[in-house]
């Protein structure tokens, strides 16, 4: 079994100083760096990074594709990947509905249709720039059928970024298995959930496209607390997914779906404090890896290591 590449995955980082970020994860011999789309950009962050960190991997963990349009993304993928010589890999989500069309006034409907064809439009751009072939790309949602020179980049030498998806839902998931390079477990995601759950999905999505879940890429979920401050902050981020409905079946595949009744509840009275207490010892330990670097490392071997082939697990903060 090929070793599984350990990644590091910042979603609370300064675009000032995210290079010095990047190095560090170098130093310390991670393989990748993952930016997440919370309060900046990742594409404009990660431009900073590349071409300063020789052999790091960089990507978009994740950028929301629904706030996007396949062409705009194509040319921000297509230009880092140029920048980086060929590291780059391209992670996109859908968010939740309330994010998409209330904080990006961006329409929603249908996202696991929406996402398999905002995917495949990305790949007939870049297949007009490789080939000089007309852009011919008509779907439901999404409507690519101009490329003049002027606008065209042209081949990539490093050719297309690879593209990741990220998911919770079934249906997400095996969108994911059937068009994408990769699949991003989300951080709500335990043991279970991912093989009862998002491993038969991702194989129903790869059969659909003729193939095996060999040859897909999967990065692992989990978060690691090191410290009662990265517990307490664990238990936090729990909450806050828990709370959301999108996110109820995993809660429900181990029978808590009480507790998801109660967080929705205390985030709607925006008793932050008090949804954190409600995360018990069992949910903490069946999201979150508990434990130094070195014990940590050992039990997400443990858990996920026959399965998947990175691991960037959201280290969490500690004073």
């Amino acid at each position: 079994m090929p070793a599984v590449k350990v990644d590091r995955l910042e979603d609370e980082y300064d675009p000032r100083t995210v290079l010095n970020a990047a190095r560090s994860a170098r130093e310390q011999g991670c393989d990748g760096f993952w930016l997440a789309e919370t309060r900046h950009d990742p594409f404009v962050a990660l431009g900073q990074v590349a071409g300063q960190v020789d052999g790091l991997e960089l990507g978009t963990s994740i950028a929301v594709a629904f706030a996007r349009n396949p062409m705009s993304t194509a040319v921000q993928a297509n230009d880092l990947q140029l920048l980086t010589g060929g590291r780059f890999h391209l992670g996109l989500g859908s968010q939740v509905e309330p994010h998409v069309t209330k904080r990006f006034g961006m329409p929603w409907s249908r996202p696991a249709a929406r996402m398999r064809e905002f995917v495949l439009a990305l790949r007939a751009i870049w297949h007009t720039w490789a080939t000089g072939e007309r852009l011919r790309f008509r779907g439901e949602f999404y409507t690519h059928t101009l490329m003049t020179p002027f606008f065209d980049p042209g081949p990539n030498p490093h050719g297309p970024p690879k593209v990741w998806l990220a998911g919770v839902g079934e249906l997400m998931t095996e969108v994911a298995g059937e068009v994408a390079d990769g699949f991003l477990c989300h951080a709500f995601t335990t043991e279970r959930y991912l093989r009862e759950v998002t491993l038969p999905a991702l194989a129903r999505g790869r059969a659909k496209a003729g193939k095996t879940l060999e040859g897909l890429e999967i990065s692992g979920p989990s978060l690691v607390a090191c410290d009662e401050v990265g517990v307490a902050e664990a238990r936090r981020r729990i909450a806050f997914y828990g709370s959301t409905p999108a996110y109820r079946k995993v809660l429900d595949l181990h029978g808590w779906g009480d507790l998801h009744e109660e967080l929705h509840r205390l985030s709607r009275r925006q008793r932050w404090d008090d949804m954190a207490a409600a995360v018990t010892d069992e949910v903490l330990t069946a999201f979150t890896v508990v434990g130094t670097p070195a014990a940590a490392r050992s039990e997400l071997t443990r858990r996920y290591g026959d399965v998947i082939t990175r691991i960037a697990a959201p280290v969490v903060r500690t004073g």
